[in-house]
């Protein structure tokens, strides 16, 4: 498998394309100093202008994405639009100069309310900007569920999607949450991948390589 997976609140299915791993590049903790992650580009109906922001860990082995208004709902009389919301994010990630990333793990968190019958399905990729190896992840929850959920994937070493070596390409991450209300129309569902409060976030953790001469 390329990836194992915890989840909560719901059940998990995967398809994932593999990725080469640059050559000449020898794995480090992480490189000397703190990257920045900067948004460049913001697209989709879960996360309107202004609604999503990104950090970096001082220690550069992560960064977080923060939504302020990602909500899928479905049931008592919402639009059909409602039901499916995306949010696109370019992502330009500063790093030192003969280094190299992958993101190794990511975990996605929010809230959900299903109805008895309702289902929902979050779902999750990223890429490199000119590369067409992708990292894909598909998380399937089911009603009654009125909690906190939780979803992880982490990448296999020898699988992992790598920067190249001496170029700043844009990452590419997109995510998906859809929501049915099944067998109760009437009855409000919703999922949400968001916080009022910046507790909830998505975590992207990364791997590091030094790049050397060839």
């Amino acid at each position: 498998m390329a990836m194992r997976h915890v989840l909560f609140g719901g059940t998990v299915a995967l398809a994932s394309v593999f990725g080469a791993i640059p050559a000449q590049a020898q794995p480090v903790a992480s490189p000397p100093g703190q990257i920045t992650v900067e948004v460049q580009t913001v697209n989709g109906s879960g996360c309107r202008q202004g609604t999503a922001s990104v950090a970096a860990a001082e220690d550069s082995t992560a960064f977080t994405v923060t939504y302020s208004d990602y909500l899928a709902q479905a049931g008592a009389g919402s639009s059909p639009l409602d039901s499916r919301k995306n949010c696109q994010l370019g992502l330009k990630v500063h790093v030192p100069q003969g280094f190299t990333y992958a993101i190794a793990r990511a975990d996605f968190r929010g809230f959900a309310y299903l109805q008895a019958g309702a289902s929902a399905l979050q779902r999750a990729s990223y890429y490199f900007q000119g590369m067409s190896q992708t990292t894909r992840s598909s998380h399937q929850f089911t009603g009654p569920l009125f909690d906190n959920w939780q979803a992880s994937d982490e990448t296999d070493y020898a699988s992992l999607v790598w920067a190249p070596c001496g170029e700043e390409r844009t990452l590419n991450v997109n995510t998906e949450l859809r929501v049915n209300s099944g067998i109760n129309p009437q009855g409000l569902s919703f999922m949400a991948m968001d916080s009022t409060d910046g507790s909830v976030s998505t975590k992207y953790h990364l791997e590091w390589k030094e790049c050397q001469a060839a």
